[in-house]
């Protein structure tokens, strides 16, 4: 038997001993798998297990809800397993790091058809359309996705159509599949409550959802030209202003980093740690090698006005990890041309710091948010 020739974005199986193959379609930038079996209701959750663990994807052609239960018995045989030996903080992560991968690796390789239409080509499956078209698009071919992946796509569905409520902007905003959710308050209040000088131009750099310009805009800056490397950022941030109508104040561009002109205030939130992202979500939190955070400190004063501000955003997170000292942020700080004037601190209230579970309970719950306010060195 040949294999047939196909594209790289193509995965190919067998079907009774005949050669199939479909698109292989992932919103989080995963590869295709290179080894596909199909399998059905009859597999037991272990078997499905030793499959995953070898690196072989499984294609489901039973029941979707039967796939839903071989789903969670995934899960639980990837939860990591009571660990009673002392360990650093920095090994914590390390562990974390590793079983997230581990999980992640296993969980995407149980595969669902999506027909053309976003049809999910299963018995008892749910309506997936809406969801799926905000990840993929409209599918117009036989193509195969992570059922992982599109029960994600619901969940991110179901906070786009219900809208998170952002305080400071006495409003709901709807991001995105695909952007970084701000189901954290503390970075928007440090944002929202920071003192202002009157700024006539403001820069927004990684914008994400938009929702830092909009607290901008909402708080009187004429102009906010707001960027992001994402497209698909750059659309939730064209909605997020739309809705808000602050389309007369707030401009959104794709861009890496800064957009053409000089602005009298700066601000920046970038992922807050230091280390490598496994998938696309993840680059709303991993900044491999601090490209961002350095790419935006040594750049930004080609970019401010005389007297303008820079508001840097930033968890301690990766300091409390061991990833990044305090004396490595001060130091790019001062390398770049920048002093600091400044700082406003929240604590973390987010939920996950009250989560005792959490393997990394200790560091969330300690874990400070700073608002950095940084200007050009004296000469």
């Amino acid at each position: 038997m040949t294999t047939p020739n196909i594209s790289p974005e193509q995965i190919v199986w067998s079907e009774d001993g005949v050669p199939a193959s479909a698109t292989w379609r992932s919103a989080n930038g995963a590869p295709a798998p290179q080894r596909v079996v199909t399998v059905d209701d009859t597999i037991s959750a272990d078997a499905a297990y030793r499959l995953a663990s070898q690196g072989v994807a499984m294609l489901w052609h039973g029941d979707f809800q039967n796939a839903r239960q071989i789903l969670t018995a995934l899960e639980h045989r990837t939860r990591p397993r009571p660990d009673r030996t002392e360990r650093t903080t920095a090994e914590l992560f390390y562990r974390y790091r590793q079983n997230r991968s581990h999980r992640a690796r296993i969980l995407g390789l149980l595969l669902v058809p999506l027909r053309v239409g976003n049809v999910i080509g299963l018995p008892r499956a749910p309506d997936v359309q809406a969801p799926t078209f905000d990840a993929y698009g409209s599918i117009t071919e036989a193509s195969v996705v992570s059922l992982h992946e599109v029960l994600g796509t619901i969940g991110a569905h179901q906070w786009r159509t219900k809208g998170i409520p952002v305080a400071a902007l006495h409003a709901s905003i709807y991001p995105h599949y695909g952007t970084f959710f701000p189901v954290r308050s503390e970075y928007v209040d440090l944002v929202a409550s920071a003192p202002l000088a009157g700024p006539r131009v403001a820069f927004d750099i990684g914008t994400g959802t938009g929702v830092l310009a909009a607290v901008l805009a909402t708080r009187g800056v004429p102009r906010v030209v707001a960027t992001d490397i994402e497209p698909r950022a750059v659309a939730s941030a064209r909605e997020t202003v739309s809705r808000l109508n602050l389309t007369d104040r707030v401009e959104v561009q794709l861009a890496d980093l800064f957009p053409a002109g000089r602005a009298d205030l700066i601000v920046c939130n970038p992922p807050w740690i230091p280390a490598t992202a496994h998938s696309l979500l993840d680059t709303a939190v991993y900044d491999p090698g601090s490209r961002m955070l350095k790419g935006f400190l040594t750049g930004v004063l080609d970019h401010l006005e005389p007297d303008g501000e820079v508001w840097l955003v930033l968890s301690d997170f990766a300091e409390l990890v061991g990833l990044r000292s305090r004396d490595d942020l001060l130091n790019v700080i001062d390398a770049a041309g920048l002093r600091v004037i400044g700082s406003l601190e929240a604590p973390a209230v987010h939920a996950r710091a009250n989560d005792t579970g959490d393997p990394l309970h200790s560091v969330r719950a300690a874990e400070v948010t700073s608002l950095w306010r940084l200007a050009a060195l004296e000469h």
